[in-house]
């Protein structure tokens, strides 16, 4: 989808496992197409409550076989600044989840650092970021999962923070006053040079503002998931029925 088309693609699920289900299930066939495509699978993971139900779901009996994890690479959207154990981290969650539950190399996981200075650690992940995706001028993720707050944020692109028109910068340390820390994330212009980009949204407390986010006036400001349009790729929002109720 180019940013020229007037909305994204609306897949309305029954319910948050209906939703994790065809998360995983698309998880799975744009994995198996990367990897028949070009030898590699590069997604980047999202924190949340839906995106582990659907982690969970890919290294179950039933969806784990389906791809070769030697051939993934996994990244993540954001992290918070916090050490890769900690209850809050967004490593921890997908390790239990996936990570440690299937056959994927260590060299494959791309952990953000949260331990330390912000700053320095964005910039290291960015490196990081350059290396795998070189020469490209941005980097070109076969997938990436994002999930929506009840503030309209995506990733750890909070409204009225300085990353939200950060042109350059693949990957910078965003300070959120509201939980007066900095967290760790990827930019908008990064995500949007993905190939594919799904957001998966569940329960009736994001109903309104994801009409706001789809159906109403541009205000990035206010609603950062607004800034999610790929320049060259696929947008799908995955939600279910509580989500969906205003559309």
């Amino acid at each position: 989808m180019s940013t020229s088309e007037a909305r994204p693609r609306v897949q309305v699920f029954d319910d948050a496992e209906a939703v994790a289900r065809g998360a995983a299930e698309r998880f799975v066939e744009l994995g198996q197409a990367a990897i028949d495509a070009r030898g590699c699978f590069s997604v980047g993971l999202a924190g949340g409550s839906t995106p582990k139900r659907t982690y969970e779901l890919l290294a179950s009996e039933a969806y784990r076989e389906q791809l070769n994890w030697s051939k993934v690479h996994i990244f993540f959207g954001d992290e918070r600044c916090v050490p890769p154990d900690h209850s809050e981290s967004n490593y921890r969650m997908a390790n239990e989840a996936l990570i440690s539950r299937v056959s994927i190399p260590p060299p494959n996981v791309h952990r953000i650092n949260g331990l330390g200075d912000a700053v320095a650690n964005a910039s290291l992940y960015e490196d990081e970021l350059r290396t795998f995706f070189n020469p490209a001028s941005w980097p070109r993720f076969d997938l990436v999962l994002l999930g929506m707050g009840d503030d309209g944020h995506t990733a750890s692109l909070f409204p009225g923070t300085k990353a939200l028109v950060e042109p350059r910068a693949w990957v910078v340390a965003n300070w959120v006053e509201k939980f007066g820390a900095f967290r760790i994330t990827l930019t908008a212009p990064a995500i949007n040079h993905a190939a594919n980009i799904a957001f998966l949204v569940t329960g009736a407390t994001k109903a309104e503002r994801l009409l706001e986010v789809l159906r109403g006036a541009l205000d990035p400001e206010k609603l950062p998931s607004q800034l999610i349009q790929p320049l060259d790729g696929s947008l799908f929002w995955l939600v279910d029925k509580a989500a969906a109720g205003r559309l």
